[in-house]
Parts: C-alpha cells; structure tokens; sequence
C-alpha cells in the first residue's frame, strides 16, 4: 500500500497540473471503488476551481470553494494528468477533466481505493480523530513520550498508530526504529524520553529522505510521472530478513509484530 512518502510525492507531482484550474467534467465508469462515490462528486465538483491540493495522512484532498474531493490510492491505485484524448486503459475508473483540455485519471486495478466528498468546513469522518503529521513541529519526541506513557503494546504498533502519528507504515516505522537503535518489541511505554527524542528524529529523517527519492516502489506505486520510487534501494532492514545487518554484518531477526511483518537487528536494536 502507498504510504506517506508515496503519497507525498503524488502531491507534489499533481499540484502543478491541478492548482488553479477549474473542473470541466467528471467521468465515473464504476459507481463504487471500496465504498461508493457520493453523488456530490458528479453533481458539486463540475465547475468548481482547484484552490490547492493536500495531503492529510495517506488521503491526497482537491480542494475546491464548496468543498474537496478526497482521495485514497488503496492498495495499487495511481493517479495521473494525461492529454484529454488519451484512450482508456482497463481500471481506469474515474475521469476528471479540467478547463485546459487536459484530465486527472484514477486507476485501480484492485479497486482498495476510495473517491469520497469533504463539505467545505467539514472533516469527513475517515479524517477526524488522526493524530499530527509525523514531519510537522507538533510532532517530536516529547510528544511521543508522553503519548506512550501506561502503553504495553510494542513501540512499533504504537508508532503505526494513525491516532498516535499519522503515515508511518511498515516500512517507515522498521527504517526509523532501526535509525534509532529500538527493538520494535520492546513495550512503548517502557522506552524513556530521551530515545523517544532519536525516534521522532529518525522519523522526520526517513520520511524526509524517502520523499526526496519518490517513495518505495515495492509492487504497484508509481509516481503521477510513471517514474518508480527508489526508497526500495535504501532500505537497512525491511523486506532484508536474515540478510546480513549492514552495520554490524549479524543476521537480520524476524518476527511478526501486530499482524505485520517486522526485521530488526538484535544488537544495533534494544
């Protein structure tokens, strides 16, 4: 599934092509993707200027005077600016074309992602209750520390809680965790202030550096360019279970955490 930085970078890919523009028409060739589209797309949206393009979490937002059209990319969508006329591929489901002649189409092979409406002064409810954005000021290793205080999960499901810290997906919370020289067993609540400082650090770190290189490309995510992220090529322990530890050369443990796949150094992490 995308994740922050893979979303991020579809953002900054599609602002360019999206702010300032007005919607000529919307295009739904399916009624539904994970959950129906609301009426309010076909009906609201046509006409209406793109004031910005913004990411909350993993959800990219169109934003618009009456209000945005959210979307989510699920587990193998992609969303592309493409010339008006260019020709229909299967998954292409939704069309959404702009004053310039041009169009932003949705594809989704899997159909896990979503095209939901947000009122203007609304929070649609999949957005109410998510914690700080992970490479925001409000987020720091005093806030982690305090959140994690009376917790006994692992410091890794507490890092992926999206009511703790938004966007930090498997991948990311492995790479940070192992930046920071944490067991990601290890209880949240039993990990001390100071390396909850080097967490959050190393988080801002990871997230920061994958965006720079267009995020992982693991199986389906491309950029709206159709270029590949190259994250993937930098990864220091995820997907690398009993590979050597590129640090200290012993073998890579691991051990599923919170249903999900976790590696982890046994002596760079305690």
């Amino acid at each position: 599934m995308p994740e922050l930085p893979e979303v991020e970078t579809t953002r900054r890919g599609l602002a360019p092509h999206l702010e300032g523009r007005r919607v000529h028409g919307v295009i739904l060739r399916r009624p539904d993707l994970r959950w129906p589209i609301p009426d309010e797309i076909g009906a609201l949206l046509p006409g209406q200027a793109i004031q910005g393009v913004r990411r909350r979490a993993k959800y990219l937002l169109l934003d618009t005077a009456i209000g945005s059209a959210l979307l989510h990319l699920g587990m193998s969508g992609s969303l592309r600016v493409l010339p008006g006329d260019t020709p229909v591929r299967a998954h292409d489901h939704v069309d959404i074309s702009l004053d310039n002649g041009r169009l932003l189409r949705f594809n989704d092979p899997r159909r896990f992602g979503s095209l939901l409406w947000q009122p203007a002064g609304a929070t649609h409810e999949l957005l109410a209750g998510l914690g700080p954005e992970p490479l925001d000021d409000d987020f720091d290793g005093d806030y982690l520390f305090a959140r994690s205080r009376g917790r006994s999960a692992s410091v890794k499901t507490f890092l992926m809680d999206q009511g703790i810290v938004v966007g930090v997906g498997n991948i990311y919370a492995a790479e940070s965790l192992f930046m920071a020289g944490i067991n990601p067993l290890r209880e949240a609540g039993r990990i001390s202030r100071g390396r909850y400082l080097r967490l959050a650090a190393a988080v801002k770190q990871i997230l920061g550096h994958a965006i720079t290189r267009g995020g992982t490309t693991l199986r389906d995510f491309i950029s709206p360019d159709g270029a590949p992220g190259y994250f993937e090529q930098e990864l220091l322990v995820y997907g690398r279970e009993g590979q050597p530890c590129r640090q200290c050369g012993r073998p890579l443990r691991h051990a599923t955490i919170g249903q999900r796949a976790s590696v982890w150094c046994g002596h760079c992490q305690r």
